[in-house]
């Protein structure tokens, strides 16, 4: 026996039981263990009972031939017989005919009379690329349970955070109304600032999980949209301190279909993000524009803070990927604020994106569809 043997199944699909034999033998002398079918129904029922590693189909047979059994398995139920890569090995020539074998979902394609040797590696070649996209789904597979584990704990624990965290809240409130000396009220009054962060993250995370699992009612009315933005402009300037805030509505326009809750907490997070990366006397821009044909309406928000490396705009929107941008030495964060106005625009039928680089400021986006 040859030191390639392996342990893969071969399927060997031909009419002709001379050929079957000789190839047989070859690929047996090979190690490989070999099932051989003299029709395409025969080799249709084996495959979908046992799907083999990989299948040397022939065209040319009566009944039904090989473009048919092709055609056949790439449409099976099961994703196993579905994903078993097959070659063709006929004796046809023509260009049409290996076009057509190609768009089939054929591999390869070998043309009879054929060499052994070379028949023999390209079925080498095919054995290993698909156990290595086992591999490879194996590895996928086991890092998404991974994910949903993660994402299941941290869940659990920040849910349970909301119970203890209500209780410092209320002690601290109680606490701001009894008399003290200044530093006192100073360090309650930020104790207090900062629990009303801490909770307003555990929402964000709470409602990211929600909007994940499709478990977030999402409404669709008509709402006024140049009021809505209007609202959020206004609960954004009194936080704006020393920078400004412009706003920029359309003379008119006609009421959108949206949930006005989730379009104000996108606004509300797009507004605080371009605040939070614009110095002092920096300027941050709303504006509410007359979308491209498809959409119904389009908002922007802009500042001339530090921008963002073009690198980064494609997971600019990923839950948790701050971490992986300070590691990266980029000083913007994207929490978990950015991937809920992500999966809300999405949750509605919109899109969303952001246009900036180096040293040029920001352009957040977000278009709702007519």
């Amino acid at each position: 026996m040859s030191t390639d043997a392996s342990f893969e199944t071969i399927m060997l699909v031909d009419d002709t039981p001379a050929n079957l034999d000789l190839l047989g033998e070859m690929l047996r002398s090979r190690g490989y263990r070999v099932v051989a079918f003299p029709s395409g129904p025969l080799a249709l029922a084996a495959a979908n009972r046992h799907p083999p590693d990989l299948i040397l189909l022939d065209i040319d047979m009566p009944e039904m031939n090989g473009f048919e059994v092709c055609e056949r398995l790439k449409s099976a139920p099961s994703p196993a017989v579905r994903d078993v890569p097959v070659i063709f090995l006929s004796a046809l020539t023509e260009t049409a005919d290996k076009l057509r074998a190609f768009g089939l979902g054929g591999v390869d394609y070998i043309t009879k009379p054929f060499q052994f040797d070379e028949a023999a590696a390209r079925v080498r070649t095919h054995l290993q690329l698909r156990a290595q996209q086992r591999a490879l789904a194996a590895a996928n597979e086991r890092l998404r349970h991974l994910e949903e584990t993660r994402d299941a704990l941290v869940h659990m624990v920040v849910h349970d955070m909301r119970s203890p965290l209500t209780v410092v809240m209320s002690n601290l409130e109680w606490l701001e109304e009894v008399p003290h000396d200044p530093d006192v009220v100073q360090a309650l009054a930020d104790s207090s600032a900062a629990c009303r962060g801490l909770a307003a993250m555990i929402n964000s995370l709470l409602d990211v999980s929600r909007l994940e699992a499709a478990q977030l009612p999402v409404e669709s009315v008509p709402t006024d949209v140049r009021s809505l933005a209007l609202q959020v402009w206004h609960d954004v300037h009194a936080r704006r301190d020393s920078r400004t805030v412009e706003l920029a509505l359309p003379e008119s326009l006609d009421p959108v279909r949206c949930d006005p809750a989730l379009v104000r907490r996108v606004l509300g997070n797009l507004l605080d993000n371009a605040l939070k990366f614009t110095g002092e006397r920096g300027l941050v821009r709303l504006h509410v524009v007359r979308p491209p044909e498809g959409a119904a309406v389009r908002f922007e928000v802009e500042d001339d803070g530090p921008g963002i490396p073009p690198a980064l705009h494609a997971r600019i929107f990923d839950k948790f990927f701050q971490v992986d941008a300070r590691k990266q030495g980029v000083k913007r964060s994207t929490g978990l604020g950015l991937t809920f106005c992500k999966l809300a625009v999405e949750a509605q039928g919109g899109r969303i994106g952001v246009d900036s680089d180096t040293g040029r400021g920001s352009r957040f986006w977000f278009e709702l569809p007519a």
